[in-house]
């Protein structure tokens, strides 16, 4: 028989040994939570990495023309900062697979845009005008630009759109109809089908867009992206529109387009 300190002793020991048996135990459970968790953090940082965080845009200014090469952009791309966005008019559903990255950049004659984007499948238009002008281009897959210099004019914008094969459109909106708008826009495309990836770039005179440009000013702005050969096709917006079907005419919805100060 054990004397009762030895007993006592023998006890606690147990004791000791069934509260470190049962902290390994813990620890082994948790570390496949953990590599669960870190898991769906990895894949939900994947989601968020391109989603429109941001309600601005904000173009650098240039003094000189910048030469349009889609496959070899200019050094000048580099300082303007991109918006990303993956998610649906809605802002649901984002799809890293299709991420869209737009830049601006400014000079006093010209806007100029710089699409980098993702796709799942490419849906095209094989004719167009001899200048590579199609009508009802949105019924493809398109990358598009709503802007609008005049902030006090809401139901007022112009419509840029580009497809991953070099179409274009162009079109001046107002209540209750849009026109051609013949803005003179020049662009150059590139389609890599092997990365499934394709990029735009944009140059716009201004004069197409305003008559008196004030780079003080902020402009309204939203970017776009339309892909799928059927119903339902995927509509992406950088500022989600909200209706319930797809609708990208909603001035309302649009972010803000800021000119960097020229040094």
């Amino acid at each position: 028989m054990l004397t009762p300190l030895l007993e006592l002793s023998r006890y606690c020991c147990q004791i000791d040994f069934l509260r470190y048996a049962g902290a390994v135990l813990r620890q082994l459970l948790i570390v496949p939570l953990l590599l669960g968790a870190l898991l769906m953090m990895s894949e939900t940082g994947q989601a968020i990495s391109c989603a429109a965080a941001n309600t601005e845009i904000i173009a650098p200014y240039v003094s000189h023309a910048i030469k349009l090469d889609a496959a070899h952009p200019a050094a000048e791309w580099q300082t303007a900062r991109p918006v990303s966005f993956c998610s649906d008019w809605q802002g649901e559903n984002p799809d890293p697979e299709r991420e869209t990255q737009v830049r601006v950049l400014w000079s006093r004659d010209t806007l100029y845009l710089r699409y980098e984007c993702r796709y799942r499948e490419l849906y095209l238009f094989d004719d167009a005008d001899a200048n590579g002008r199609r009508d009802h281009l949105w019924d493809r897959d398109v990358a598009e630009a709503f802007l609008q210099p005049d902030t006090s004019r809401e139901r007022y914008y112009k419509e840029f759109e580009v497809s991953p094969n070099g179409m274009w459109i162009d079109l001046d909106v107002f209540p209750g109809g849009i026109s051609d708008l013949k803005s003179g826009m020049q662009r150059s495309v590139v389609l890599n089908e092997k990365s499934h990836s394709w990029a735009a770039e944009l140059a716009i005179p201004m004069k197409a867009l305003t008559a008196h440009f004030d780079p003080s000013l902020v402009w309204r702005a939203n970017f776009y992206r339309i892909e799928g050969s059927k119903e339902p096709r995927f509509y992406m917006a950088w500022q989600p529109t909200h209706t319930p079907a797809p609708n990208f005419h909603v001035p309302s919805a649009f972010g803000k387009l800021r000119f960097a100060a020229a040094p």
